[in-house]
């Protein structure tokens, strides 16, 4: 009985997903002809990731703002370069990751990338209980620190893939890298961050 409850539910999401992915496809399509209230459908689905994967490279709110706005008209300019087959979200969060690393180097900053896990990013859930709060705040600092440690590849393919969610698959395409190269980054950027984090404080 349970298994064909897990079965039910396993059909159910990958109906739910090639049916989401056949409407992502004809959106694209219609976008690529043109029809600019498709690519605001686009757009209302993978903005959000987007804006994300620019706050976490230029640390500013105005500047991540400014990336994506950037990013969105970059990419509605571009789309007859996109391949209609080929996931959407990746792309627009590369070029937004691009406009934000741009704006941080136009504006002088030569510092390293900074994942703002210690400030919560805009839409985040807060704690309820102060205590609770205290202790997530304390971790998230922490491994923010950590995480500053360690090269901007590194920093990239970890935010990637663990603050922002995209597969493997994506984050190759938005970092530009081969899966392979993802998965063998990923793997030893987080051996390099486990052994920072059991370092002794």
């Amino acid at each position: 009985m349970a298994g064909s409850r897990e079965e039910d539910a396993a059909a159910h999401l990958r109906t739910t997903t090639t049916d989401s992915q056949t409407e992502e496809h004809r959106l694209v399509a219609a976008a690529k002809a043109g029809d600019k209230d498709a690519y605001a459908s686009l757009l209302r689905r993978h903005q959000e990731v987007a804006f994300r994967a620019a706050y976490l490279v230029s640390g500013s709110r105005s500047d991540a703002e400014d990336a994506t706005q950037e990013a969105c008209v970059k990419a509605w300019l571009a789309l007859d370069r996109f391949r209609e087959q080929a996931p959407f979200r990746p792309w627009l969060v590369r070029i937004a990751i691009n406009e934000a690393r741009n704006r941080r180097r136009g504006a002088g900053r030569r510092d390293g990338l900074t994942l703002r896990l210690a400030d919560d990013p805009p839409g985040t859930i807060v704690a309820p209980a102060a205590e609770d709060e205290a202790l997530a705040a304390d971790q998230r600092s922490r491994l923010a620190a950590q995480l500053g440690l360690l090269s901007e590849d590194d920093q990239l393919v970890i935010a990637a893939r663990y603050l922002l969610g995209l597969s493997e698959s994506e984050t190759a395409t938005a970092l530009a890298l081969r899966v392979g190269t993802v998965k063998s980054r990923l793997s030893r950027a987080l051996e390099r961050l486990r052994e920072q984090l059991e370092e002794p404080r």
